[in-house]
């Protein structure tokens, strides 16, 4: 017999065979859906009264033999990730300062940081894009960068925040005890603690801050989606819209599928009980304390049996 199962009870013979069937018509009906799609993709259309090429049709498609289409797409993934990199790094920055803050025990800095906190959480990106772009006249890129340093900073500085209150005290009394002062204690002791353990949320909020710099094509920033469904768009004409599309997708599936990747990666790393912790994980005789003791009073020879051999 197999040994229980925690949660449920093992199948049966009808169990398995009833999900061996769910299987084989979920499968069946996606590849039934697969098919549908490409049918239509591929079958002519007529718009107006004009028939038009299917979508899968090479006319529309030929625009990416020519090599300035992907020298404009290439201009749009870097301003995309050159964004995206100017917003992580002051994003992670102004968390920091946040988180400190945030945790303060003087009330007069801790109360307004809050405040400013939940402000700056409950302002949509767009929105802050806009109003930085029509006050502060920064530019496409500064209003773009700025508004995503202001929303993702407070989110990664309540990351950091958690991950100080998740700390056990002791650390903290360590700290003190042996002559830190309490912002010493926070920098020095706390703190790095805190991030290492918040390292794969902040990765994860940083994939999302890529993907919101496609919020850049309203305020007019030059970013992927800008670049390839309007200005590429307009040049080329509609017959290439969804061919443009599909292929901005893809260039967006693979960055954060790689960010995505990283971040899981990064998450296994920093987990309790890594590799790292299992290459340092004491021999199990040595787990016990009174199996150390035992292996200890073992290696050591006897007094008296030593003596009476020497007698």
């Amino acid at each position: 017999m197999s040994a229980p199962s925690v949660l449920f009870d093992a199948p049966g013979p009808r169990a398995r065979r009833l999900s061996r069937l769910a299987s084989i018509i979920g499968a069946i009906v996606i590849l039934a859906a697969l098919a549908w799609l490409v049918w239509i993709l591929a079958t002519p259309r007529v718009s107006g009264g004009v028939p038009v090429p299917a979508i899968l049709d090479p006319v529309r498609w030929d625009i990416f033999a020519d090599p300035e289409v992907w020298g404009a797409i290439g201009r749009g993934v870097v301003a995309t990730l050159q964004a995206a990199a100017v917003a992580a790094v002051g994003a992670i920055v102004l968390g920091v300062a946040l988180s400190l803050m945030r945790s303060s025990t003087i009330a007069w800095v801790r109360l307004p940081t809050a405040w400013l906190i939940e402000f700056l959480r409950g302002m949509p990106v767009l929105l802050m894009m806009l109003f930085i772009l029509l006050v502060a006249s920064t530019g496409a890129f500064w209003a773009v960068v700025i508004a995503l340093i202001l929303y993702n900073g407070t989110l990664i500085g309540e990351a950091l925040r958690a991950g100080l209150a998740a700390l056990p005290r002791g650390q903290r009394e360590a700290a003190l005890s042996v002559g830190m002062r309490d912002f010493q204690s926070k920098m020095l002791v706390e703190f790095p603690q805190a991030f290492r353990q918040m390292l794969p949320i902040i990765v994860a909020q940083l994939v999302v801050l890529l993907k919101d710099t496609s919020l850049g094509f309203i305020v007019g920033y030059n970013e992927i989606i800008r670049t390839m469904m309007n200005n590429l768009a307009s040049f080329y004409g509609n017959r290439y819209l969804f061919s443009l599309f599909f292929v901005c997708l893809a260039i967006y599936l693979v960055i954060n599928l790689l960010l995505s990747w990283f971040a899981r990666w990064l998450s296994r790393r920093t987990a309790s009980g890594g590799r790292r912790a299992k290459q340092q994980e004491p021999s199990p005789g040595l787990a016990d304390p009174t199996s150390a003791i035992r292996l200890a009073d073992a290696q050591i020879p006897d007094r008296r049996t030593g003596g009476d051999a020497g007698n």
